[in-house]
Order: C-alpha cells, then sequence, then structure tokens
C-alpha cells in the first residue's frame, strides 16, 4: 500500500500523538485498514487550517480516496524524536527523494564522535533544556510550518499550463520567486525564515506556461543531506536561550572533528533574487550568494557560490539594488561578532567589485534592506539589534532596543570611506523593506520611500501588540540634519503594506507608483495594492476568499520603452486554502485588472522575494 500524493504539511512529529483516522476509498465504499506508515503519513497531513487531505492514489487497487484525519499535537518531550527529512514524506507522481543515502564518508573516530555529540543532543539539548518548555508562536514548527507555509518536494519542468484569460505577449522570459522550503524536519524550533532555499520558476512564451521548482544547492543542503538530518544551526528559530548556546556548541564541536565544514559557508540562500552579471542569484544574509542557472528547458540547476572570483569574502544582504542606468550592483554585509558590523561596497556590471567602506556602528544592527538615489546610498541604522548576551538571559538575541535613535546614513555611491557618510535621525521608525528613494536638490533632500513597521522585532519574537506596517515617506534633509515622516495612505484607507517592487528601471529615480502585498491578516498576504505615492491613492487586487499570494512583482512592459511608469505588469503567486491549489496570477499594472491565471500543477508554499528574467537574458546566461 503506497501514499503517492497529498499537498499539506508533513508533520512526522504526530507519529506519537494519539490519532484516529478513518478512510474511505471512492470507488468501494468501504473503510481501508492503513498501515503504521501510512497512518503516520495521514496524520502528518493533518493543519490545523484544513483537516481534509485529498490524496491522489492510495495503491493500484484503490483509486482516489479521502482521508479525514483527527489529530492531537504531540507534547514538547517529543519534539527531537525524529530525523525524517520532509521530502521522504511527500511523495509527488510517484517519486520519492531519499536523504543520505549513502551516508557519510566518515573515520572510526569520527563515527564514535557523531554517536556521542548525538547522544549529547538527544539527552542534554532535548531532554533537559527543551523538554517541558513551551515554544513561542515564532519558532514552533506546527504554527511557522502549518498550512501553505509547509514545504514540497522538488518538481521537474511541466509544460503547457492551464491558462485563463491570455497571458501578455510581451511577458517572454521567466519569472521565479525564492523561498524558504525545509528539506528535514525541525528538532527543535523553527521560524519561517529558517528553511532551505527553493526557487519556484515559471517560464512564459508565446502565450504559454511550464513550471519547475528545485532547492539551491547551498554547501549546507548538500551536507545535511549527506548527513541525513539538520545539524547546522537555525538561527532564529532555535538561538534562543541556553539551549541555543548548547546547539551552538555541539555544532562547533561537530566541526572540530571534521563532521561539518563550515569554510564553504553555511548560508540558506532562500530570501532574494536578482539577476546581475549575467548571472541570477539567490541570496540570503548568512552567506554569499548562490549563482542559479535556468536552462532551455525550464529547468534550475545550482552553479555553485558566487564571491566574484574570490572578490566578495563576507556575506552579501539579500536586497542588492543594481542602477537601472549602469548596471552596477550596490550591496552590504553585515556583522554580529566583531567590528566593523556592516560594510558597505559595490560591483561593476562586469564583476568588479570595490573596497569595502566600514560603516561606523557602535553595536550589531539588523540591517535587512537599504536603497539608492541615482547618486548615493541610504542605509539604515534602526533599534533592532542582536545582543548575544541575551542568550544567556534565556532570551532571543535579536532584540528591540528602545534607548537608541534610529537613523538614516546617506553617503555618495562611490566614496572610498565613510569621510562623506551624513547620518539623519528619524525617531521610532524601523522599516524592514525600503521601497525606494530619489533625490531633491532644491530642497536640499532625499526622499525614502518604506513601510514603517510596528513592533519593530514582531517578526522574530512574539508579541502581544497587533502588527502595524505604514507606508511612509520618510525625507532627510541634508542641510539641516533633520528629518520628517508622513503616512502615504489617508487614516481611511489605511492598510498593512509590506513586501513589493517599484518599476525596476526608476529604481533610484523618482517614482510614482509602488505595488506592495496587502499584509492582512499577517502573516498571510490577501491581495496587493497599487500606491500613488504622490497623492496616497489606492487601487486594490484581492485574491478571493480563503485565498493568500505573496509578493507582487512588477514587469516593465518591453513593447514599449516611451509608455508610462506602470505599463506593464504584476506577477504574484496565490494559493486557495480549500482546495490547495495554487496559480500565478497576471495583473495589468495600469488598471489593475486580471489579465490571466495560470494554473500550477502542485502547491507553491507562501514565500520571499523574486524577479523577472528576460528571453534575451536568459540567452546570455554565464
Amino acid at each position: 500500500m503506497e501514499l503517492l500524493c497529498f499537498s499539506c504539511s508533513p508533520f512526522d512529529q504526530f507519529k506519537s500523538s494519539n490519532i484516529s483516522c478513518t478512510v474511505q476509498s471512492s470507488t468501494t465504499g468501504s473503510d481501508i485498514a492503513m498501515s503504521s506508515s501510512a497512518l503516520r503519513y495521514a496524520a502528518a497531513a493533518a493543519t490545523a487550517v484544513n483537516p481534509t487531505v485529498e490524496i491522489r492514489h492510495f495503491g493500484p487497487q484503490l483509486g482516489a480516496t479521502s482521508v479525514n484525519v483527527a489529530k492531537k499535537q504531540a507534547a514538547a518531550s517529543a519534539r527531537c524524536s525524529s530525523s525524517g527529512s520532509f521530502p521522504e514524506l511527500v511523495r509527488e507522481e510517484g517519486q520519492l527523494m531519499k536523504a543520505g543515502a549513502a551516508g557519510p564518508d566518515w573515520n572510526l573516530l569520527q563515527r564514535l564522535a557523531a554517536a556521542a555529540l548525538d547522544l549529547v543532543e538527544r539527552s542534554l539539548v532535548c531532554n533537559l533544556l527543551e523538554r517541558g518548555c513551551p515554544l513561542p508562536e515564532t519558532a514552533d514548527p506546527t504554527v511557522q510550518l502549518a498550512g501553505n507555509f509547509a514545504p514540497v518536494a522538488e518538481r521537474p519542468p511541466c509544460r503547457d499550463l492551464p491558462v485563463e484569460g491570455r497571458i501578455p505577449p510581451d511577458l517572454d522570459g521567466v519569472y521565479v520567486r525564492n523561498g524558504a522550503n525545509p528539506l528535514f524536519e525541525p528538532l527543535a524550533g523553527h521560524h519561517f525564515f529558517d528553511g532551505d532555499g527553493m526557487v519556484h520558476a515559471v517560464q512564459l512564451r508565446d502565450g504559454r506556461a511550464g513550471y519547475a521548482c528545485r532547492f539551491t544547492e547551498t554547501e549546507r543542503l548538500r551536507q545535511e543531506r549527506v548527513i541525513g538530518k539538520p545539524v547546522f544551526p537555525k538561527a532564529v528559530g532555535e538561538l534562543h536561550g541556553h539551549s541555543g548556546i548548547a546547539r551552538l556548541l555541539l555544532f562547533y564541536a561537530r566541526g572540530l572533528f571534521g563532521l561539518v565544514d563550515v569554510s564553504r559557508g553555511s548560508g540558506l540562500a532562500n530570501a532574494g533574487l536578482v539577476y546581475f552579471n549575467r548571472r541570477l542569484l539567490a541570496m540570503s544574509e548568512d552567506d554569499v550568494p548562490y549563482h542559479v542557472r535556468v536552462t532551455t528547458a525550464g529547468d534550475l540547476e545550482t552553479v555553485g557560490r558566487c564571491d566574484f572570483d574570490g572578490q566578495l569574502r563576507g556575506s552579501m544582504i539579500a536586497h542588492p539594488k543594481i542602477d537601472p542606468a549602469t548596471g552596477e550592483l550596490f550591496g552590504l554585509s553585515y556583522e554580529f561578532v566583531r567590528k566593523p558590523y556592516l560594510k558597505y561596497f559595490y560591483i561593476s556590471s562586469d564583476g568588479r567589485k570595490s573596497t569595502d567602506v566600514a560603516i561606523p556602528l557602535d553595536q550589531p544592527t539588523m540591517t535587512h534592506d537599504f536603497t539608492i538615489t541615482e547618486r548615493h546610498v541610504v542605509i539604515p541604522d534602526q533599534q533592532v539589534v542582536f545582543k548575544l548576551q541575551e542568550l544567556l538571559r534565556g532570551g532571543s538575541p535579536v532584540v528591540y532596543d528602545p534607548s537608541k535613535t534610529a537613523r538614516f546614513g546617506v553617503l555618495p555611491k562611490y566614496s572610498a570611506d565613510a569621510s562623506e557618510l551624513r547620518w539623519v535621525d528619524v525617531p521610532d521608525c524601523f522599516c524592514f523593506h525600503l521601497w525606494n528613494a530619489w533625490e531633491e536638490p532644491a530642497a536640499g533632500e532625499v526622499v525614502v520611500i518604506g513601510s514603517c513597521m510596528t513592533p519593530a522585532v514582531a517578526v522574530f519574537n512574539d508579541s502581544c501588540e497587533s502588527l502595524q506596517c505604514v507606508l511612509s515617506e520618510i525625507r532627510l534633509n541634508l542641510h539641516t540634519g533633520k528629518s520628517s515622516r508622513r503616512p502615504i495612505l489617508s487614516p481611511a484607507d489605511q492598510v498593512n503594506l509590506e513586501t513589493g517592487t517599484v518599476n525596476r528601471n526608476l529604481l533610484g529615480r523618482k517614482t510614482q507608483f509602488a505595488y506592495l502585498a496587502i499584509a492582512e491578516p499577517w502573516p498571510k498576504l490577501s491581495g496587493f495594492a497599487k500606491v500613488n505615492l504622490f497623492t496616497g491613492e489606492v487601487k486594490k487586487f484581492i485574491f478571493g476568499e480563503c485565498q493568500y499570494g505573496g509578493e507582487p512583482y512588477f514587469v516593465p512592459a518591453q513593447d514599449d520603452a516611451d509608455a508610462g511608469e506602470d505599463h506593464g505588469h504584476v506577477l504574484c503567486f496565490a494559493h486557495d486554502e480549500r482546495t490547495s491549489e495554487s496559480k500565478l496570477t497576471i495583473v495589468d499594472g495600469a488598471t489593475m485588472e486580471l489579465e490571466a491565471t495560470v494554473k500550477m500543477p502542485s502547491r507553491v508554499p507562501y514565500g520571499f522575494h523574486g524577479t523577472f528574467i528576460n528571453s534575451l537574458e536568459l540567452e546570455s546566461q554565464a
């Protein structure tokens, strides 16, 4: 009896729960006895959002079946009981990905060390430090990976997908979107940001569409696949309190014995995507980017780490900026152990990197994003900081520092050092993302567009406050050193707006429109809005009842370079939580009317950021 396909949350941890399961064949109408392993898989598919799981095939003699599973959540003490990989539990079209089949090539001493460290992990960390300790929602895998946040298996290219409406003929290329997709079930805490990087690609050409999704083959993923379980620390979900310290020490001990190799990085490459220097780069801020190639068949293959021939010696944040006029890439790298805590650099369009500029900061600060103007870079120094000593107190090292005043630094793009850096205070401002910026020389001001988030640490730590993301215009006066800030939307139109884009051909220049996700009900996104940044006018596109999506990505139309700023198309994945079906929506950027939907062959989880690579760029890939 073989369970071939289901599309809900694959939590193997429910195998120790009290579970009742009734299976009824659609062909015979009779109850079916399930093997223990099949019961485990079916129970794993249950989620709080939708406990009804459709199973496409359950052995050749049974036909389609429907499984209703009633589950009881596993106790906290059972969190460390399993090391099965998620793709072992999610079977797609009869294909099963198995992790660590060959096993690591360790000598006797390494095998003994691995066994001893595994014993320490189970007995000390799991059974002593973590047993009975409830996880916060922001680190609880049953919350963070529920419903359509759950991972999926890889899918090779599928062609000629069903299309409703008409795909605009100038959409000729591939839309790619990154996301967190853990290969292995979490052994302890897990935050949505902690999953392995997976790129989803939709190829569009001549009104037709194809789809593929693949893991980005990071060094971390490759090593854990061979070992057969997660061993690299999860920066957000696991590094809390004393158990976080213990897991760090375990990781370093495994490194000392050669069980893991950290010399090639430990990044997830799960957040940002950018096409630069003839390469698609997948990024997270804990490593250098990874080069991913889109094949002529529409598949994705990881080429490897991209350090620009050894020039990039540290990490790069997931939101570098590409100047549309020069083709240069501008980036930041931050550190939370030693100074300088933040560095700025740029890379020419042909891959030559500048020297690093050390940005003077008194303490390590989360700098997830920044922005550029025509002549400057704008660098936020905000109130979310890293305090490793909080681990000793049993807390998270990512904290909000109320004693610090948020500020923005404005630096000429081609500065060799920080001597020309001008800081402007912007009190009580935290922007996780910045959408654009431009100069207004007559007023001596730099205008920054961002979403001010309250509470600032809502993404990382539990908070009793409801999230607010206020789209704001922030003006930095370089003459007076003063700032002003105003909400762009009227109070009557106020809605949480987070993650999105402007016309990338106008990045760093004055823009009238931004396309931003409606972050309600948080953390889901119910639609997206086109906002007139000058007037505050809002036009919304709502996915529909029980449907949620991701980042809207604006693709400028290629058929008329002189057309208006909003002449183009907005691409966005959406998911129907009632049917568990996913689709790509294509919306006219000017009218906000639906142009086409492409039905995906399998579920596309909620994810992070994307980009569009046109056909000419695809042909010139390195």
